[in-house]
């Protein structure tokens, strides 16, 4: 039985918008209060997918999120109906709106950390959702992660879904985007890497942005997921985190047994402990990035990180793609870099393909962002829920989805209209229908 990679990318929703509410996160901020579209970020987020299908990727989606979450408004004391609602908290407490509609639930990077069936203890595949709690507008995502994911590896017999980790800061989580699995072959036995960002030592004063991810959210999860005892534990760099890399997939991206990562993205003991372990368990082949060829700036604005490590035509880690966003090859540095990393004999990456994902980039994203990835046997993927494994009739199907419901431009102040809600409903209404999901979101349960 044959074990493959999926990547399940975050479907973006109608309320695509730029309201800066990442702290930390320089291309939000950068963005803030701009026009955004929410059409053209679902196409090309559908783009990508389609992308991946034709050059042989297996390739799903996760749906989008509610927004706006009207059940956290009610939990702050808003009360009547959804309309109205959306109409008072506009004039009462407006800096809630951009909290309930935010678009960052698209990022599936940080949907939940996966452990492959071949790992675990149970010889199921483990799904724990982020709690996300250093931010509010991503602190609300978890119960609907959970029941998404629910939906999608219903079947008990191959998979566990979890609940998020308690909502405190000891206890910090951000998902798969400070994890990555490193293993000679999906279907055997592999190593988790857990990137943090602080633990109880670590000198809070010392960092200009926040320290997502906690070591004991990372400790926790891996006890969670049966895998504790062959687990790695590795911390980001204070110069990272101060420079923008918000998550380790901002400085560093893994797959099979390669680690393809920033010079300066760890610290340099946690480095030195975290790679021998490594080396002791698997042919562990790292790939550095010097600073002197790609400064930590250049590597984050230009999100080279955050590309896809992919295999290679021939399913092998021996020649590996990666798919980048067009930033890279616009940057002078990122580009040159990359054209001298291909034609490197001593490393795997033999080939760079760019997608345009800009509307996601200038909310803080890149292609690796938007997707979750699972290692699934056949035997797992059969169990997986069809209407979320993509084809290119599915994916036209989407497409023309989004055409018809989603705006060209989407402005902050358009959020406060009760209207806008209803365009929302409409959108998600009509995917539940087209996915045969029946009454999936909130508001159709109500009626």
């Amino acid at each position: 039985m044959s074990t493959s990679e999926v990547n399940f990318d975050g479907l973006i929703g109608p309320n695509h918008n730029y309201s800066g509410l990442a702290f930390g996160n320089l291309a939000s901020s950068r963005n803030a209060k701009n026009v955004s579209s929410p059409r053209q970020a679902a196409l090309q987020g559908l783009e990508k997918m389609r992308t991946l299908h034709r050059l042989g990727y297996r390739q799903g989606f996760l749906p989008p999120q509610l927004r706006p979450d009207i059940k956290v408004l009610r939990r702050l004391g808003f009360s009547g109906s959804d309309r109205n609602i959306i109409g008072k908290v506009a004039r009462q407490a407006p800096a809630l709106i951009p909290m309930v509609y935010s678009a960052s639930s698209m990022w599936a990077a940080n949907a939940a950390t996966v452990t492959p069936s071949a790992d675990s203890n149970d010889g199921r595949v483990h799904f724990t959702p982020a709690n996300l709690v250093t931010t509010a507008h991503r602190a609300i995502e978890h119960e609907q992660t959970q029941r998404c994911l629910q939906t999608v590896f219903a079947d008990k017999k191959y998979f566990s879904v979890h609940s998020a980790l308690p909502p405190q800061a000891r206890f910090a989580d951000e998902g798969a985007a400070n994890h990555t699995r490193l293993t000679t072959d999906y279907g055997q036995r592999g190593v988790g890497l857990y990137v943090y960002g602080r633990d109880m030592h670590t000198d809070a004063t010392k960092l200009k942005f926040p320290a997502r991810q906690t070591l004991e959210a990372s400790e926790a999860i891996a006890r969670q997921h049966g895998v504790l005892d062959s687990a790695v534990f590795l911390q980001q760099s204070s110069t990272a985190i101060n420079v923008g890399a918000f998550h380790n997939d901002v400085v560093a991206v893994g797959n099979g047994p390669v680690l393809f990562f920033h010079e300066q993205a760890f610290q340099p003991d946690s480095q030195k402990q975290a790679f021998a372990e490594l080396y002791r368990a698997i042919p562990f082949q790292p790939v550095c990035v010097p600073a002197e060829k790609v400064s930590l700036s250049d590597a984050i604005t230009s999100y080279l990180f955050n590309s896809q490590l992919l295999v290679g035509d021939d399913g092998s880690f021996d020649s590996m793609r990666l798919i980048a966003p067009t930033e890279c090859r616009d940057n002078d540095s990122v580009n040159r870099y990359l054209s001298e990393l291909v034609d490197d004999p001593s490393q795997p990456i033999r080939e760079v393909k760019f997608v345009d994902v800009r509307q996601s980039m200038s909310n803080g994203g890149g292609p690796a962002c938007l997707r979750l990835r699972v290692a699934l046997t056949d035997e797992e993927l059969s169990a997986v829920h069809p209407e979320f494994l993509l084809d290119e009739q599915k994916i036209d199907q989407l497409q023309q989805w989004v055409k018809i419901h989603y705006r060209e431009e989407l402005a902050p102040c358009d959020l406060k209209s009760p209207d806008f809600l209803n365009e929302c409903y409409t959108a998600f209404d009509e995917l539940s229908q087209l996915l045969k999901l029946g009454s999936y979101y909130e508001f159709q349960r109500e009626c």
